[in-house]
């Protein structure tokens, strides 16, 4: 597998991108993107499990029933969330006037938006905003779609890889934004995977399921759950590849870079988060299962008291092994070596659950850097996590304190 540094989505083999402003947002920013596949594509997704749900949420959880995807339509600035029976209407109006430009199939279209909550969307300019994306659209270049579905971001997302399945090339490149409202089981995030793999539908959505659990479901800014949060994978089959129909080797290599994308994505979230001076990883090893290393990991990272003193440099392992506590894992406390490294260079702090001396200069060398890894020792078992968030800094409460307004 390679990174393709200078490609993205609209350098798929059938895909094409744009991402334009259609007046959403002030100040002319872009707000409006399409994704399209030139060819019929399969698609899979996750959504966000919050109970309430923005209508464009409920729109696609409908339409990715559909056997054929053609196209997403994502708007940022408004979230249309909690908007009624109007908002679900304007989320159906969207599907269909992209399908109506596009020559499709209104159920062939999936609906994503992101923003401010309880505010009707501005149908007249989005209508219109449609028509002059999907009139724009491009293959190949730089396509401003990663930018358009940005809200509080401060740069975008995105990465395209290539790995070879039967002696073809076979890529996949995907889009995102999130920076707030971020937490394990997704947020306020999008994900937009395109890949000319060629894959069932029941595969492409199993490799989804699982790589949203090690790469998504991994990460936390904040501790909110959003209602518009969904991640979208769309296959087109283009690249020629012995059909993946079933487990294998051929899905193991596709999902080994599937995974990598979705991984890459959840990282550039988390170290996004709105405030944040830091990315912030914690590897949990020698596990007793899978699921103890997950819950552990996500504890830490989750913790508002931990994230603080990483916004400080301030080396107190005793709250990582308190937010390890209280997380419901099953482990030895009197086993635990934890250690703190970044490109400074890697101290222990604890070992086998007590504290050990060390340098608090070189703590704080190590814990000023902008990525900074905890790794956090068990001993108990063979299984490894992984998960990823930010500092929690004075930022963050300054522009949540006035987003709406």
């Amino acid at each position: 597998m390679k990174i393709l540094k200078d490609k993205n989505i609209c350098d798929i083999n059938g895909f094409q991108a744009i991402g334009i402003s259609c007046g959403i947002k002030k100040g002319q920013k872009k707000d409006l993107s399409i994704l399209y596949s030139q060819y019929p594509a399969t698609a899979a997704a996750v959504f966000t499990t919050n109970k309430v749900k923005a209508a464009p949420v409920l729109v696609s959880m409908k339409h990715i029933e559909s056997e054929c995807t053609r196209a997403v339509v994502i708007n940022s600035g408004n979230a249309n969330a909690c908007t009624g029976q109007k908002g679900f209407e304007d989320a159906v109006t969207m599907a269909v006037k992209t399908a109506k430009c596009l020559s499709i199939n209104p159920e062939e279209v999936l609906v994503a938006s992101t923003g401010i909550i309880g505010v009707p969307l501005p149908m007249d300019r989005i209508e219109k905003g449609i028509e002059t994306a999907c009139s724009a659209l491009c293959s190949g270049g730089e396509d401003g779609a990663a930018e358009a579905i940005m809200t509080t971001d401060t740069f975008p997302k995105k990465i395209t890889v290539e790995t070879i399945i039967g002696n073809k090339p076979v890529q996949i490149s995907g889009i995102a934004k999130g920076s707030g409202m971020i937490h394990p089981n997704m947020a306020t995030m999008l994900a937009f995977i395109v890949t000319d793999a060629n894959i069932a539908k029941p595969m492409l959505a199993k490799a989804l399921r699982e790589s949203v659990q090690d790469s998504y479901n991994m990460i936390s800014v904040d501790g909110d759950t959003s209602t518009n949060d969904m991640v979208i994978a769309l296959a087109n089959g283009t690249a020629g590849n012995p059909f993946i129909k079933e487990d294998g080797e051929d899905y193991e290599t596709f999902k080994k870079a599937f995974d990598f994308v979705n991984q890459e994505l959840a990282k550039m979230i988390a170290k996004d988060g709105e405030g944040a001076t830091k990315l912030i990883e914690v590897s949990v090893s020698h596990a007793a299962s899978k699921e103890d290393a997950k819950t552990c990991a996500k504890s830490v990272i989750s913790s508002n008291l931990v994230k603080t003193a990483f916004f400080g440099s301030d080396a107190n392992w005793g709250r990582i092994l308190c937010a390890m506590g209280y997380s419901g894992a099953n482990f030895d406390p009197e086993k635990v070596d934890i250690s703190f490294q970044s490109h400074a260079g890697i101290i222990q702090v604890v070992e086998n659950g007590m504290g050990v001396p060390f340098s608090e200069e070189e703590a704080l060398k190590i814990l000023k850097e902008d990525h900074i890894i905890v790794l956090i020792d068990l001993k108990d078992g063979k299984y490894h996590a992984a998960a990823w968030g930010c500092d929690l800094s004075y930022e963050y409460v300054k522009i949540n304190g006035c987003y709406r307004t």
